[in-house]
C-alpha cells in the first residue's frame, strides 16, 4: 500500500502541475519513472500474493503489525494526497535569510558597463549581475521590469519593501530566496505581504542600514496572479 500510494502521489504532482514546486525540472524524468517504478512493484507483489493464494486472515493480522518505516512512508504518502503543495511564502524567505542575500556593495565606485537591455532582466538576473559588479552607481537609471512577491523585511523603512523570487538548484529543500529592495512614494502598507506585483520603474542608489545598495525606484505596480510556477531554476 505504500508504494503504491507514493507511486500515485508522484502521479499526480506530476499530472496537476505541483512537481516544480517540490523538484528542479531536470530531474522530472527521474521521479516520474522512480512513480511508475513503485507502481510496478506494487502490481508485482499483488501477482505474487494472488499466486500464493494467502488466506485471508493472515493477511488481516500482517496488516496489523507493519513495519514501521512502512507505516512512516503510508501515513506520508496520504498526507500528500490529502494536502496541496503550497509555494514558499515571505516567512520562509526570511527564516531562510532573505536579508543576509541582499547585495552589499563596493564605497567606491569603478568603470564598468553591460551589453545587455536593463529592462528585460529577470530579477534573478539582475542579482547574478549584481553579484558579478556589485557597485550600485553603474545602474543608476537603468530600467527595470521584474516581478515577484512582497515580502517586509524588518530592517526596512515603511517607504521600502522586498521583491523576492525563490531558486531551487534540486529541490524544495534547497530553495534560497532572492530579492531587491523596493522604495516606494507611499507607505508600503498598501500591499499586502505575499502578493504577488509586477513593477517597472529604475534602479537607484540607496543607503540602508549603513550600506550603499541598488534599489528600484517605483514607478508602476500591478497585482498580478500567482504564478502556476513561482521559482526560479
Amino acid at each position: 500500500m505504500a508504494l503504491c500510494l507514493w507511486g500515485i502521489l508522484i502521479l499526480q504532482y506530476w499530472q496537476s502541475g505541483k512537481l516544480g514546486l517540490l523538484i528542479h525540472p531536470n530531474y522530472y524524468g527521474l521521479t516520474l519513472a522512480a512513480g511508475c517504478f513503485l507502481l510496478m512493484l506494487t502490481s508485482l507483489q499483488v501477482l505474487k500474493l494472488w499466486r500464493r493464494r494467502v488466506p485471508m486472515r493472515s493477511q488481516h493480522l500482517s496488516l496489523l503489525s507493519p513495519p514501521v518505516m512502512s507505516g512512516i512512508m503510508l501515513v506520508a504518502a496520504l498526507i500528500g494526497l490529502l494536502i496541496t503543495p503550497r509555494p514558499f511564502t515571505s516567512q520562509t524567505a526570511i527564516q531562510r535569510g532573505l536579508q543576509d542575500k541582499t547585495m552589499v556593495t563596493r564605497v567606491s565606485p569603478q568603470a564598468f558597463r553591460t551589453t545587455s537591455q536593463p529592462e528585460r532582466r529577470t530579477l534573478l538576473e539582475w542579482i547574478r549581475t549584481l553579484d558579478v559588479y556589485p557597485e550600485p552607481d553603474a545602474y543608476a537609471g537603468q530600467k527595470v521590469n521584474v516581478d515577484g512577491f512582497v515580502v517586509y523585511p524588518e530592517d526596512l523603512s515603511d517607504n521600502y519593501f522586498t521583491l523576492t523570487r525563490f531558486v531551487i538548484s534540486c529541490c524544495a529543500a534547497d530553495a534560497y530566496p532572492v530579492g531587491l529592495p523596493v522604495k516606494l512614494e507611499k507607505s508600503r502598507q498598501n500591499y499586502a505581504v505575499d502578493s504577488w506585483l509586477a513593477i517597472q520603474g529604475e534602479m537607484a542608489t540607496e543607503t540602508l542600514n549603513g550600506q550603499r545598495q541598488l534599489v528600484i525606484q517605483a514607478q508602476t505596480l500591478k497585482s498580478i496572479p500567482e504564478p502556476d510556477n513561482p521559482y526560479y531554476y
